[in-house]
């Protein structure tokens, strides 16, 4: 025998499934929302840069030391060589060799370059004094001060580089004396090598 359910318990039914089943699809819109957006974010591009560590640190603040008057390879020199404004110079030719180019320095990290610059060359006349400028002793004065393979040290027939965390230092050792220059690390540097040796090659 059939049921008969009053009309109005029906309608009261149906109205109380509906508003279940339009919460449930809330949350559950909410939630794949939820996890869009979580997805998004874990996809976002992440920072790759890792700063080195910190090597040759001087006591020294920034403001206690002079300017270098030794022109630095991120000054306008590098793209000067490359052609820039030379007549024999294909145009586009400054373009192809901006790979040469070193990064800018600011002036406090050139400032604290300059003073990691001058621990070294102190390290490295204490070596051109004991006559033994080999590669090892470079390696070994660089050492001295906390500088090795984590700072991009590289060492060969007398030149000498490294990145002490806050700029580029690199020179010649030679019994004639020391050089160094400060500058940024090179935008595509010599393979094999380290942040600081300009590449020699060509595109």
């Amino acid at each position: 025998m059939p049921v008969h359910i009053p009309f109005r318990r029906s309608a009261a039914a149906a109205a109380l499934v509906a508003a279940t089943l339009t919460a449930c699809g809330t949350q559950q819109g909410g939630e794949v929302r939820s996890a869009a957006s979580a997805a998004a974010s874990s996809a976002s591009p992440q920072p790759s840069f890792s700063p080195r560590p910190l090597c040759a640190r001087s006591d020294r603040t920034p403001e206690e030391i002079p300017a270098s008057s030794a022109p630095a390879p991120d000054e306008g020199g590098d793209r000067q060589e490359a052609g820039q404004g030379h007549p024999d110079m294909p145009p586009n030719y400054a373009d192809n060799h901006a790979y040469r180019m070193a990064g800018k320095l600011t002036e406090e990290a050139r400032a604290r370059g300059e003073a990691s610059a001058e621990l070294i060359r102190g390290e490295l006349e204490e070596a051109m004094r004991e006559g033994d400028l080999s590669d090892e002793r470079l390696k070994k004065a660089l050492k001295n001060l906390g500088c090795g393979e984590e700072h991009g040290v590289y060492v060969g027939h007398g030149f000498y580089s490294v990145h002490t965390g806050n700029a580029c230092v690199s020179g010649n050792a030679s019994q004639d004396g020391i050089t160094s220059n400060v500058h940024g690390a090179y935008i595509e540097p010599q393979p094999g090598t380290g942040p600081c040796v300009r590449n020699q090659g060509g595109h």
